[in-house]
């Protein structure tokens, strides 16, 4: 689409400067919602029933039912009663951290500001279709990939795909050459945000269909592998089984001998029935039942834990997985670094180089000139509640004189 011209691409999506109808809108919408995708999320009852597949939950219900069968129901009740408690602690563990995102997702839902039928109107940004005419202003979300139309010194944060801390600067004219994402610069995008300006766009895509739509369709695709803790647990499992059954046949064989040996009550069958039992209460024994009730247990504390720091556990095993991983291997923008810029010292043209590290009162006449100059050659803003509108830079030199006490609104106002 960035190769193209306005015209051309208006006439592709079938639509006009004025917009859609919301006749041709409400049409285009059955082809579906603007929005990703998701994987058909499990059942509670799939979720319990997944819990059993893990190996030493498998050899505590063997364990159990052998119990059972052999009349200690006591022990096999408990063994049930601990699997079953951690099956749910499990299962409540996974609906409540899918519930916390879906809450967050209904309050991140944004609106887009639309032509339609000649007039602006807003509507919800999963509403949009190809063809809509959508108008951005300095702070607004992008709602979906389209071709700008229009634009007044437009610049939007395109970091979440290219890893650029600096926002792009955005342009009308046609782009000739095949160009990577970061150099279409008639183009917009889904999930971005704009820094500065305003303008207009096309929609050309929606959905799974955006850029973005396209890297969550790459992650859907990825293989689900055990954790480090899932694997240990399964061989230790196997192994301990193995042991176990190994133990119990050389018990049960020497059971056996001694009875052919003579050295028995003279009821063979009986027996050969109690030294079965010894074998296998000898097995049951050895199986620690308590093992995945104390595994369970400790996710769960450290579940709560990452909780306090504003982190949502989907699946218990991966708190483990955090505390044992080592290496991490990422992009740094926004990852390692907060993808954002911060002033640390200053240089005027005199020489003078510093940090205001000293009272405001102590500051040199220049010095003071220099925080005024930077609020005021200024047009970003910081909003009542925090958030923070403009270029990346010029919020920094906010930042800064939030920092030093010396509140940007009143330097403004000082000098109106």
């Amino acid at each position: 689409m960035y190769q193209k011209d306005i015209t051309e691409i208006m006439a592709e999506v079938q639509s006009q400067p004025e917009g859609l109808t919301q006749q041709e809108a409400a049409k285009r919408l059955e082809n579906g919602l603007n929005q990703l995708k998701e994987a058909p999320k499990k059942s509670s009852w799939a979720l319990f029933l997944d819990t059993f597949k893990d190996a030493m939950v498998i050899v505590l219900l063997i364990v159990a039912i052998i119990q059972m069968i052999m009349g200690a129901h006591v022990e096999s009740i408990v063994i049930f009663a601990v699997l079953l408690l951690n099956s749910v602690v499990s299962v409540i563990q996974t609906k409540k951290a899918e519930g916390s995102l879906d809450a967050l997702k209904s309050l991140s839902a944004p609106d887009a500001t639309v032509i339609r039928d000649g007039k602006e109107q807003s509507v919800l940004a999963k509403e949009l279709v190809v063809g809509d005419i959508v108008i951005l202003e300095a702070g607004d979300y992008v709602p979906a990939d389209g071709r700008l139309i229009e634009e007044g010194s437009l610049k939007v944060d395109e970091g979440m795909l290219t890893g650029e801390s600096t926002p792009a600067e955005k342009e009308l004219g046609i782009i000739e050459r095949t160009a990577p994402i970061g150099d279409r610069d008639n183009m917009v995008f889904s999930g971005t945000i704009v820094t500065y300006g305003r303008g207009r766009f096309i929609v050309t895509a929606t959905g799974n269909v955006t850029e973005i739509g396209q890297v969550a369709g790459l992650l859907e695709n990825t293989v689900e592998h055990k954790t480090p803790l899932q694997r240990g647990l399964d061989s230790f499992s196997k192994k301990l089984s193995v042991a176990i059954l190994v133990l119990s046949l050389i018990i049960l064989g020497v059971q056996v001998a001694r009875l052919f040996l003579g050295d028995g009550t003279g009821d063979m069958t009986e027996d050969l029935v109690n030294a079965f039992m010894f074998a296998v209460a000898v097995a049951v024994a050895a199986i620690p039942e308590a093992l995945q009730s104390i595994v369970t247990i400790v996710l769960s504390i450290g579940t709560k834990q990452m909780a306090k720091r504003h982190a949502i556990i989907r699946k218990l095993p991966a708190v483990e997985t955090l505390g044992s991983t080592s290496i991490v291997c990422t992009d740094k923008t926004g990852t390692l670094t907060q993808n954002k810029m911060t002033v640390v010292d200053y240089y005027l043209p005199n020489g003078q180089t510093g940090d205001f590290s000293n009272e405001p009162g102590q500051w040199t006449l220049p010095e003071k000139r220099l925080i005024e100059i930077s609020v005021l050659a200024n047009d970003a803003a910081i909003s009542e509640d925090g958030t923070k509108l403009g270029d990346p830079t010029e919020i920094a030199f906010l930042d800064y004189s939030e920092t030093l006490q010396q509140p940007y609104r009143s330097i403004r106002q000082q000098y109106p």
